[in-house]
């Protein structure tokens, strides 16, 4: 509508003015002016009165433990082995929005706005393990994929008879409500991110060390173990050393499936 009655308001003008300029008359120059600018004033009218269009994802309404069976018996195991977890406390999950705004344009043009929202969980929860104590926990497999575990806040506990009940666990259920689960080797992750596994706990397997306790063994009866210059020129070097020719390279002391150096300070 702006852009009709501009144009015809700007032809009216050019036409009072009169004159040509290269051959195109004032009235025409106006209307071309008047209809440009009404179809600025109908792209703004138009883009505030559009409703603003809203996406949400995909919304959470409880936490799904897919691994928690009451009255399981607890393993004992030696050596090194895999084994899976029953997961023996959980908070509720923990949810995080993203809202970002698209569409619009400058001054207000181009067309209604898309708000969407993205919702992000996360899930506080320890697992059992075995029979404590043990000495160790390797890698952590989730859903049967390696889990990195850097950026994510977990601990273990080796299930002895001294251990303490987990400050995390006892800020959630207080002091007086909180096991330490002795004699039991578990783990107590802190927000873990569900976003790769469906919105929920993934399905947890752990490789636990633990060594036969006699003390008669060799394990039982080092104390120490000296690195000798043969093991490698950089094996007491802290960080991750690489040797190359021609664009290739080769780790001196990354061993380890993590890709940090051996030998960490």
């Amino acid at each position: 509508m702006a852009t009709l009655v501009l144009g015809a308001a700007g032809a009216a003008i050019g036409g009072s003015i009169g004159g040509a300029i290269l051959g195109v008359s004032a009235a025409t120059i106006g209307g071309f002016i008047g209809s440009t600018i009404g179809t600025v004033v109908d792209s703004w009218i138009i883009s505030s009165l559009a409703p603003t269009q809203r996406i949400e994802g995909a919304r959470l309404d409880n936490l799904r433990i897919t691994s928690a069976t009451e009255g399981a018996v607890i393993p004992r195991l030696y050596g090194r082995m895999r084994i899976g977890g029953n997961i023996v406390w959980a908070t509720d999950f923990r949810e995080e929005t993203k809202t970002t705004t698209q569409g619009g344009g400058k001054g207000g043009g181009g067309g209604g706005k898309v708000k969407t929202t993205e919702y992000f969980y996360y899930a506080s929860f320890a697992v059992a393990l075995c029979e404590g104590p043990i000495t160790g926990i390797g890698r952590i497999w989730a859903d049967g994929k390696l889990l990195d575990s850097a950026g994510i806040t977990w601990r273990w506990y080796p299930g002895d008879e001294s251990q303490a009940a987990d400050p995390f666990i006892s800020a959630k259920m207080g002091a007086a409500n909180t096991p330490a689960y002795r004699s039991m080797a578990y783990v107590v992750f802190e927000d873990l991110p569900l976003g790769n596994y469906g919105n929920r706990i993934p399905q947890l397997s752990f490789e636990v060390f633990r060594p036969l306790a006699d003390p008669d063994t060799a394990e039982g009866l080092t104390r120490a173990v000296t690195m000798i210059p043969a093991s490698g020129e950089f094996a007491y070097a802290a960080q991750g050393i690489r040797k190359g020719i021609s664009g290739s390279s080769e780790p001196e002391n990354l061993n380890a499936l993590t890709d940090t150096a051996d030998m960490v300070v």
